[in-house]
């Protein structure tokens, strides 16, 4: 799990790759969930979260670099 002061300390396009990163991971995630492999069901959550931390972070610099 990353912290949102970790996040907002990346450039745009480490958040961008990072994201990607992040999507992969889900889908492998979901993917082990649904073949009953996953250990942790709560890892899934995890990384959604994280998802959704970056897009907020990117979206908010888009947001500034309009304004």
């Amino acid at each position: 799990m990353m912290k949102t002061k970790e996040i907002r300390a990346l450039n745009a396009q480490q958040l961008t790759d990072k994201l990607t990163e992040l999507k992969k991971d889900l889908f492998h995630l979901r993917l082990q969930h649904a073949t009953n492999q996953l250990d942790n069901p709560n890892k899934i959550v995890e990384v959604k979260r994280d998802i959704a931390r970056v897009m907020t972070v990117l979206r908010e610099r888009e947001l500034a670099a309009k304004s």
